[in-house]
């Protein structure tokens, strides 16, 4: 069991106390790298949704000025920061990222409440100067209302981070549903959100499987908006489930994102930037590269560059402070990522560096060895799926038009890395390139201070930047004399 001065209550947070579900069910929550027991979670479902959305509803009715609700964004910042290594260690603990990794998740979670402690200035209401109809118009942004957040296991804190701060920039009232699989994480957050003078209501926890709490979030009236970062299949579900209700929708969804080498690009400059992209997290991360195009000319040199670095990778518990690679968060993660593989062995690709390690006999211990892979095509599994696992496919193209065609040729629009050292080319080439973010000679991932959200089959709205806050909002305009 986890022993933390941020977990002495496990259970949810509804309507400012913590509480269980009157069925006594529970959920285990276990260390994907050991199978280690931590805790039992209260799983709960459709009542327990039902009273954290009405106690939000309560909560929404009195109104916060911007002054409280940057000030508490600020205190939770700060907390954060100031609990950084307990958040890290749960986060490893129940996740199984390197703890490096999760030191660096908390101190970017903790800048997206900065962030928008710095912006509700954008939330003053605005008059028209030209004053049509010889009338007075402003345009207020009001707070959309309740809002149901529900976030994945990939990144326990970070995404939760990512929504929730927002939220309360705007002033909505927010139901949560951490992920199942990662529960821990959150629970220590609401550890801090207890000890603030949040009134009762304004931010509440949920904690169980996702089907009775997702149908909740969808069919009751006074959930006006729901954010969710996960599957596209899931994303669906969600569009279908509000519609009869006219809810508002923020969908993060899956990603296949091209990595692309022109000829002219900074071999070892754009390897650097793979490997921090490609194995955060294990390689399960929406952004992180999953088609690596190179163009013939370069592909040896830069196969070559990325053998010599994967092979130094050292897979192992994230408690251990030489690891660089964790476990997958279990073997259903596993066996993807070794079909994926197989598939590609199978159809001609060439294995560089990796290994065929067997699948774990249970669900823990997923650990997949860092793969590179030459000779890759586009008839391959990895190509067509977002694969979710330390696999380097490398495919070669001979043209710019290729390229494009190649990297275009998904149903997905989260993420894209280009690389080239004509800057000309970079502006002609993103452009052409049908995804929200966009890395040019850079393989960094998204920022609190910008827009980040997908096109295509990778969903709508977006998270981060003046656009994530204004996601919350709902404008109003008024006419007076």
């Amino acid at each position: 069991m986890i022993e933390s001065p941020m977990l002495q209550h496990v259970g949810g947070y509804i309507n400012g106390r913590w509480v269980l579900p009157a069925t006594g069910q529970s959920l285990a929550v276990k260390n994907p790298a050991t199978g280690d027991h931590l805790a039992d979670v209260p799983n709960m479902g459709a009542a327990e949704t039902a009273a954290a959305i009405e106690a939000a509803d309560a909560a929404f009715a009195e109104d916060v000025s911007p002054d409280v609700r940057r000030r508490w964004l600020e205190q939770i910042a700060e907390r954060m920061l100031q609990n950084k290594q307990e958040l890290a260690r749960i986060i490893t603990l129940e996740q199984g990222k390197p703890l490096k990794e999760s030191t660096v998740e908390v101190e970017y979670a903790a800048t997206f409440f900065r962030f928008f402690a710095q912006t509700l200035e954008h939330l003053k209401p605005r008059h028209l100067s030209e004053r049509p109809r010889n009338l007075n118009w402003t345009i207020h942004h009001r707070p959309a209302g309740v809002v149901g957040l529900i976030t994945p296991w990939n990144f326990p804190l970070a995404m939760v981070a990512k929504k929730l701060a927002p939220a309360i920039g705007s002033g909505c009232c927010a139901v949560i549903k951490p992920a199942d699989l990662t529960p821990l994480t959150c629970i220590a957050l609401w550890h801090i959100f207890d000890q603030l003078d949040l009134p009762a209501g304004r931010l509440n926890l949920i904690i169980g499987k996702p089907g009775p709490i997702g149908d909740s979030l969808c069919s009751h009236p006074a959930v006006r908006l729901i954010s969710f970062t996960g599957s596209t299949a899931v994303g669906k579900f969600l569009i279908q489930n509000c519609a009869p209700y006219v809810k508002r929708l923020a969908l993060e969804l899956g990603g296949n994102a091209p990595y692309i080498l022109m000829d002219d690009a900074d071999v070892e400059s754009a390897a650097d930037a793979l490997m921090a992209n490609k194995f955060r997290c294990a390689g399960q991360t929406c952004v992180c590269a999953n088609r690596i195009y190179v163009q013939r000319s370069i592909a040896g040199a830069f196969t070559e560059a990325m053998a010599q670095r994967v092979s130094r990778l050292h897979v192992g518990n994230g408690m251990e402070p030489e690891t660089d690679i964790g476990p997958l968060i279990n073997r259903a993660g596993f066996e993807k990522v070794h079909r994926h593989v197989s598939d590609a062995l199978q159809r001609g690709a060439k294995r560089v560096v990796g290994s065929d390690r067997p699948a774990p006999t249970n669900e823990w211990g997923a650990f997949y060895s860092p793969t590179v892979l030459a000779n890759v095509n586009s008839e391959m599994l990895l190509a067509k799926e977002e694969t979710f696992g330390p696999v380097v496919a490398i495919e070669s193209f001979d043209t710019e038009a290729q390229a494009i065609s190649l990297a275009n040729g998904t149903s997905y629009g989260l993420a894209a890395y280009l690389f080239t050292g004509d800057m000309e080319r970079g502006q002609r080439m993103t452009a052409r390139l049908r995804f929200g973010h966009i890395g040019l000679n850079s393989g960094t991932g998204p920022t609190p201070e910008a827009p980040f959200g997908g096109m295509k089959q990778s969903g709508f709205g977006r998270e981060g930047g003046i656009e994530g806050l204004l996601e919350f909002c709902e404008p109003q305009t008024v006419v007076s004399p």
